[in-house]
């Protein structure tokens, strides 16, 4: 069954494109203390990400703000940072890291309705399911994969950015007098306030290249060379502001590491590789290759150490009986056990082998909420083998 929706039938709707539009919505916004905020990327598109299109509503207005054409208002900033108004997403995590990188935002109070769709025990907790679940509203997926870089927008695609925030104020609502009388609401509070510090680490991807499906299976001379081709196709599509696999795939790279072709006619034999490319940066992926080749044997790249752990003979009985305690949690619960408690985490607790709920609690990503739940049930578990 759904429910209608609370807010008013005609709110304010402005798409903002110039500097006194932003003023007008600063002075309309200025007053809230709940503001529903998604972004639109174009990281399937482009080389480097960033905000292309800010969709934002309060309980009486929506908006689209064109950051292309004028920054978001100064109020909308206060907002966004200000302890005392609850700015709510659906999935916050990659619009918090492009809002923290474009503006320096720093949101400090969040509702995230993916997280909470997920600690509700619901299965389908995309926002067209949800919507649909709870208001009967049917998202169109046309412009899903929309290039927002470009302009001039196409017909449809504010009115479907639009969609991504006018009902989240009332799904909000839904959602937190579900937590509320189910006792989640704590549990959310503490994912809320994790939200908080995302942001992308400058450093992430300097070892970009080990993360690449296949690349376990080269050998370390050949890991050089895939080293150095994601160096030069980054290069190349941040030249371009394109996203890599439209200049060059992931496959073609790793049959180049394991081949290290020495012509263009070599080349031109990789299964994949562009035409484009082929004519015109040939003498580049060579040199590529060759830098590869040439790096010195103690300087190759491995793959990072795992983290040693004396050899426990017991470690899979341990954990076997952790998940016991979480899969029968996750039934009493009504909760995807994997939300619950990753398997990773179970595996962390098998090894450190707590013995008080004061040692659990020094687990690292271990939640309070997964503490008050299960914790008393996995020292039990584990009691026979400390």
């Amino acid at each position: 069954m759904t429910d209608a929706l609370r807010r008013p039938p005609n709110p304010i709707v402005s798409y903002i494109d110039t500097p006194d539009g932003a003023s007008r919505l600063g002075a309309q916004v200025a007053g809230a203390r709940e503001i529903a905020v998604d972004t639109e990327g174009a990281s399937f598109h482009r080389f480097v990400d960033r905000v292309y299109l800010l969709q934002l509503s309060t309980r009486d207005v929506d908006a689209v703000v064109d950051p292309l054409a004028v920054p978001p208002p100064a109020e909308l900033t206060a907002l966004m940072e200000s302890p005392e108004v609850e700015v709510i997403f659906h999935d916050a995590d990659y619009d918090l890291r492009l809002l923290r990188q474009d503006y320096g935002w720093k949101v400090t109070k969040i509702f995230d309705t993916r997280v909470a769709a997920q600690l509700l025990g619901i299965k389908s907790f995309g926002l067209a399911a949800l919507l649909e679940k709870y208001f009967g509203v049917k998202l169109d997926k046309k412009f899903q994969r929309a290039d927002w870089s470009m302009r001039p927008l196409a017909p449809g695609m504010l009115d479907y950015a639009m969609l991504d925030t006018k009902h989240l104020l009332d799904l909000r609502d839904r959602m937190r007098a579900e937590l509320e009388r189910l006792g989640r609401m704590g549990w959310a509070q503490e994912e809320f306030t994790r939200l908080e510090s995302t942001r992308w680490d400058p450093d992430e991807d300097d070892n970009g290249f080990l993360r690449m499906k296949g690349a376990r299976d080269l050998n370390r001379r050949e890991l050089a060379v895939l080293r150095e081709l994601v160096a030069w196709r980054d290069d190349v599509s941040r030249s371009m502001d394109r996203a890599t696999f439209r200049v060059v795939g992931n496959e073609p790279l790793l049959e180049l590491a394991r081949g290290a072709p020495a012509t263009a006619a070599a080349l031109g034999a990789v299964n994949g590789m562009p035409r484009a490319i082929l004519e015109r940066r040939s003498t580049e992926i060579l040199d590529a290759v060759a830098r590869g080749i040439a790096v010195p044997d103690d300087e190759l790249p491995r793959f990072p150490r795992a983290a040693k752990w004396d050899r426990d003979p017991d470690f899979d009985d341990n954990v076997s009986k952790l998940r016991a305690v979480r899969d029968a949690a996750a039934t009493r619960l009504d909760l995807d056990p994997g939300v619950l408690c990753s398997r990773d985490r179970l595996e962390l607790i098998a090894r450190k082998k707590p013995r008080t709920l004061a040692e659990l609690s020094e687990i690292d990503g271990l939640r309070r909420w997964q503490i008050d739940e299960m914790g008393t049930e996995f020292l039990a578990a584990l009691s026979p083998y400390r």
